[in-house]
């Protein structure tokens, strides 16, 4: 699933994504350093993972998206 970086803390690793549609979807620092990034900026496209529905629906895996 492809999203749009939206907010990052350097300090947590942690942040949000929005996806095509609009809706936020926050991600930890596990997932972030699941895909080996080392900064994120706002506005990047990344790929993404998910699990769980609804309210439990979290980001597990996040990497830039590379074409």
């Amino acid at each position: 699933m492809q999203a749009t970086a939206y907010t990052y803390d350097p300090a947590t690793r942690s942040g949000s994504v929005l996806l095509d549609d609009g809706t936020p979807l926050a991600f930890d620092a596990d997932a972030f350093d699941a895909g080996g990034l080392r900064l994120l900026r706002p506005g990047q496209r990344v790929r993404i993972e998910v699990e769980g529905e609804g309210a439990a629906r979290r980001v597990t895996f996040l990497t830039l998206q590379t074409l």
